[in-house]
């Protein structure tokens, strides 16, 4: 397993630094994807880039949102020859302690996706919550599951080669819709799954990115999309979960 670090980034300067610290402090080689920032905080990556040779600056012009700076990310971190990519928020969300759990549960299971289970503090605001419950019951429906406990989390390490495939046939959520649009899809293609409990907070810095209109109606697009997909999926998730 050769692994690596993909930070999606868009105006998170205050951030950014200690979670990059964390992920080479954990031996990761890292890359950061530059989402269209501010000029600030561009400023802020490109220092980081030039302190380390490990880290490796993709920029992006204009700003393609989290789902298309990910998907950046996965594409430089295949040209680059790793096989995983621990993919983690910019803003400090995460608990960064928590990254070495991650990487060595890849470790032992490189066929999986290792996908966090958020445990959230009162920190949470109450709509993204209850957002959150709708969306995981609708996960249930698409999949006939109850294996998918969260499709939200971003941190998560892929194993890269079922993602590019996957990226190849489909055209996933380019902004906060992609990281329960991947998730539901791997699950169709039978890519194992496992859990970690991790703290979530919101956030570091003060800055949150997710527009309460306009991702909740991305979120209702993807779940209608999901449906004309999953309908002739149907028999055979029936048969699976049936066998």
């Amino acid at each position: 397993m050769i692994p690596c670090a993909l930070i999606p980034v868009y105006n998170h300067e205050r951030a950014v630094g200690r979670v990059v610290a964390a992920v080479r402090a954990a031996g990761l080689a890292c890359i950061l994807v530059d989402d269209g920032s501010s000029p600030e905080c561009a400023r802020v990556l490109d220092a980081l880039a030039a302190s380390d040779p490990k880290i490796t600056l993709v920029r992006l012009q204009p700003n393609r949102g989290k789902g298309g700076a990910v998907t950046a990310g996965f594409e430089a971190a295949c040209a680059a020859g790793f096989t995983h990519a621990l993919q983690i928020d910019a803003d400090g969300q995460h608990t960064l302690a928590d990254i070495p759990r991650f990487i060595a549960e890849a470790g032992a299971h490189p066929g999986s996706i290792i996908c966090g289970r958020p445990v959230f503090d009162a920190s949470i605001p109450g709509s993204r919550r209850y957002g959150r419950l709708l969306t995981h019951a609708l996960v249930w429906l698409w999949t006939l599951s109850l294996s998918i406990p969260d499709a939200m989390c971003g941190f998560r390490v892929y194993p890269l080669a079922p993602v590019a495939a996957l990226l190849k046939r489909a055209r996933l959520g380019a902004r906060m819709d992609f990281d329960v649009d991947i998730l539901v899809r791997l699950y169709w293609e039978r890519i194992p799954m496992r859990w970690i409990d991790t703290k979530v907070t919101y956030p570091l810095d003060g800055v949150s990115h997710y527009d309460l209109l306009r991702d909740n109606l991305r979120m209702a697009r993807l779940h209608a999309k999901l449906f004309i997909e999953f309908l002739p999926r149907l028999p055979q998730l029936l048969w699976h979960k049936l066998a």
